[in-house]
């Protein structure tokens, strides 16, 4: 039998990685994590989640202080040091990014920092990261740094060790778990590289705001940052393609959001198509087509938010047999790939670019190593998406369109906010909370939360769901008042009237 470096393999070091990691070293597997960005602690931690949060919340703190007059309170005219919210925002991410950093560290199982691609199913050749300045960011106000010099973990003799040439290792491994995450997809205009705009990531790292900004997209990242930019002074121009901004939920949750971004004062724009874009003096110009008519805007900058693809393309997969489409690592509902014994979690595979769902997927992946005979799978029946925006958007399960999509039978009921005890004290009004119910038996299939903490409240519908409560039980289950969460009884009230007991 052929003799190992190890036992498993996780390429990428961000949370479907350090999940794999973590339950193959507790069930005594040889397990080493090779990570190659040029910062520890994968997207969610260095770039999305807990940065675009921390921003997102100072944001909400300013919008409170200057409609403090709303419960009769006066604070004069609320001003704000942009260098201080960036500051708390990377000392709070750093410190994330330390304890990540401790964690894989910590001697559980071996931890590189280099590159990895595959010679064949078993083999990846490791190249040292080398020194290089990061990325300069492709507009007005990025952050340029200097690159951080990394180190790289020599194997010992049994752990690889062989050079091909100076700077590279081999390492051999009986399983791989690949954890790559993804990277911002590539602009749809040979024009847009060429006028240059701000990423995501350059977004979360500047260093002075622009005194305008047209945002491409009408996803989460981009209503997120839009509503972040527009409350911190700048005129902010939202660019949608499809018809409704948030176009993975229900129209009507869309529509909330866009409601109250044009009550703030922002231009959004839906339904368009792309067409050119240039440079006028210090304004860059966008155009589109719009219900058949061309319509430019201009702005300082542009950021471009129109989604991430899969960090595939060097690991060079065909060596090891791995089938992707699109650079999307395919993989089946054990998170296996098409080589047997590589595994794959987390944004490189998907379908859900969620941090919850990639550690899953990486427990799951080396479930299945260590017991092939009883295998897991992947169940998205809980899966739970939220937007923290203001309003925040929430779903767990189904939507109705998500539902009508896959001809799934259900009956549906909402409830406004602005018809709420506890939202209307908060001055809350904005949303809903909406039900989905199997027709026959009852049981809750689906909840979505337009509106204050929705980010939280959803978390009720999903305890339901896990223990596949029916409305009716929910309607019956004590609430106090006045509080946010009573508002789920009234939809359930409602449907429960119409279901006869199973």
């Amino acid at each position: 039998m052929k003799k190992f470096d190890f036992d498993v393999a996780v390429i990428g070091g961000g949370s479907g990685g350090y999940a794999a990691a973590r339950t193959a070293a507790a069930a005594g597997l040889k397990t080493v994590v090779i990570e190659g960005g040029r910062e520890v602690g994968g997207l969610c931690i260095l770039r999305g989640c807990m940065p675009t949060k921390a921003l997102l919340f100072a944001a909400e703190v300013k919008h409170l202080a200057e409609h403090a007059e709303t419960w009769g309170m006066r604070a004069g005219k609320v001003t704000f040091d942009f260098a201080k919210v960036m500051a708390r925002k990377a000392a709070q991410i750093k410190d994330f990014a330390d304890f990540r950093a401790q964690q894989l560290n910590a001697g559980k199982f071996k931890f590189i920092r280099a590159n990895a691609s595959f010679l064949d199913a078993h083999t990846v050749a490791l190249t040292t990261p080398h020194p290089s300045p990061l990325p300069v960011g492709r507009g007005e106000g990025e952050e340029r740094g200097r690159a951080r010099v990394f180190s790289f973990s020599p194997l010992k003799r049994g752990e690889g060790g062989r050079r091909p040439d100076e700077g590279n290792s081999l390492l051999t491994a009986k399983h791989f778990v690949i954890a790559t995450g993804s990277c911002v997809a590539p602009s749809p205009l040979p024009q847009l590289d060429e006028v240059g705009y701000l990423t995501s990531d350059d977004a979360v790292a500047l260093k002075r705001l622009p005194k305008s900004l047209i945002i491409l997209g009408g996803g989460a990242i981009a209503c997120e940052f839009a509503q972040f930019f527009q409350r911190f002074g700048v005129q902010v121009t939202l660019i949608q393609r499809s018809e409704n901004l948030l176009k993975e939920f229900d129209a009507d949750a869309g529509a909330a959001v866009a409601k109250v971004f044009r009550r703030e004062g922002m231009a959004v724009f839906t339904g368009t198509k792309l067409v050119d874009v240039k440079r006028k003096g210090k304004l860059k110009t966008v155009f589109f087509v719009q219900h058949g008519k061309t319509v430019s805007v201009s702005a300082g900058e542009i950021l471009f938010a129109l989604g991430r693809v899969p960090n595939t393309a060097a690991l060079n997969l065909e060596n090891a047999s791995v089938k992707t489409e699109q650079g999307r690592i395919v993989t089946n509902a054990r998170m296996q790939t098409s080589a047997p014994h590589i595994f794959a979690a987390g944004d490189c595979t998907g379908p859900h670019e969620i941090v919850h769902i990639a550690i899953q997927q990486g427990e799951t992946a080396v479930q299945n190593i260590l017991k092939p005979k009883s295998p897991r799978r992947m169940d998205y029946r809980l899966l739970i998406s939220v937007v923290f925006t203001e309003p925040q958007v929430a779903t767990v399960g189904l939507t109705e369109k998500a539902a009508t999509a896959r001809g799934i039978k259900f009956l549906a009921a909402s409830y406004p906010f602005n018809d709420h005890g506890k939202s209307l004290i908060m001055e809350a009004k904005d949303g809903f909370v909406k039900l989905l119910a199997n027709p026959q038996t009852g049981e809750i299939i689906g909840g979505s939360c337009v509106g204050p903490v929705g980010g939280e409240l959803i978390h009720e519908i999903v305890a339901a769901m896990a223990k596949r409560m029916s409305v009716h039980e929910l309607a019956a289950m004590p609430h106090y008042h006045p509080t946010l969460a009573e508002i789920w009884t009234y939809p359930a009230e409602e449907l429960a009237e119409q279901i006869k007991r199973g």
